[in-house]
């Protein structure tokens, strides 16, 4: 709270307030903002209910959202079932022992969030990584599924971890930046976000008592939920790409179409602007 007080007077919220860059970056800066803005009338705009309303009904938005609630169901369900799924593949041991056994499977899901939000951010795309994310987690569910075995149970803890978490940081980036305004964004990192709380809720009960010790209804879940997530992400990769194509071919009728607007209505387009394309 202490840090998020000292943030609130500390941060800048635009360009022209970033003291620390010469005029020359903040030229620069502000020239590339504006690059994005497809006729977006201000730089940093105020609250709009119409882009508000944009933002949420946007496709991808949408799409990506679904994908972080079922994401969240998993990634909550190993949160909160964690220990009490070592205790069933490592009954013997002590509560120490089981508990420390759960945390290597949370040291690899922080490498591989870090590795691949890294390669997101040199490919500058997001949408094959996400998919990309499931197959891990199939993979394992799988396991635990088809076998009692504690080491292969074990193992398949690992599988999981290692691309579920990354899809909490995945999936805001993607939404953000597939809006164009600051009212855009703001609900669309909200609504996915809201999603992904109702994932946890979902999670809570996932893993009954009366399932112990195989659990095949909560991997069942979490196993359904991550084939869902990659159909889901390869289908809106695929839409993406061929709506892409669609607007492309319409370049032409763009003109027309913005000519019988005004700025404020060109502006209040977002991505339904003739112009816009979406990033993968």
């Amino acid at each position: 709270m202490c840090l998020a007080l000292v943030s609130f007077f500390t941060l800048t919220d635009r360009p022209d307030t970033a003291r620390w860059m010469t005029e020359d970056e903040i030229r620069m800066i502000v020239g590339r903002i504006k690059s994005e803005r497809l006729n977006q009338t201000e730089l940093l705009d105020k609250i709009d209910t119409l882009k508000l309303r944009r933002g949420f009904s946007n496709p991808i938005t949408l799409a990506i959202s679904f994908i972080f609630l079922l994401d969240s169901i998993t990634v909550i369900a190993i949160s909160f079932f964690l220990p009490t799924i070592v205790r069933t593949i490592y009954p013997a041991r002590t509560v120490v022992q089981q508990q420390l056994l759960t945390v290597p499977p949370y040291v690899l899901g922080v490498v591989c969030t870090i590795l691949i939000t890294t390669i997101s951010w040199q490919m500058n795309s997001r949408q094959t990584l996400i998919a990309f994310t499931g197959p891990f987690v199939i993979a394992g569910y799988a396991m635990f599924l088809a076998t009692m075995n504690a080491s292969v149970r074990y193992a398949a803890i690992f599988l999981c971890a290692s691309t579920c978490f990354s899809l909490a940081a995945m999936t805001n980036a993607q939404v953000s930046a597939n809006v164009l305004s600051d009212s855009a964004r703001s609900i669309a990192i909200g609504t996915n976000v809201f999603f992904g709380y109702v994932g946890a809720l979902i999670a809570s009960w996932t893993y009954l008592p009366g399932d112990s010790p195989r659990y095949a209804i909560g991997n069942g879940i979490n196993l359904g939920c991550a084939v869902t997530w990659t159909v889901v992400a390869i289908f809106t990769k695929l839409w993406m790409t061929r709506d892409n194509r669609k607007r492309d071919r319409r370049q032409l009728e763009a003109h027309t179409e913005l000519a019988s607007l005004s700025n404020d209505e060109i502006a209040n387009l977002e991505w339904k602007h003739p112009a816009w394309r979406w990033k993968p």
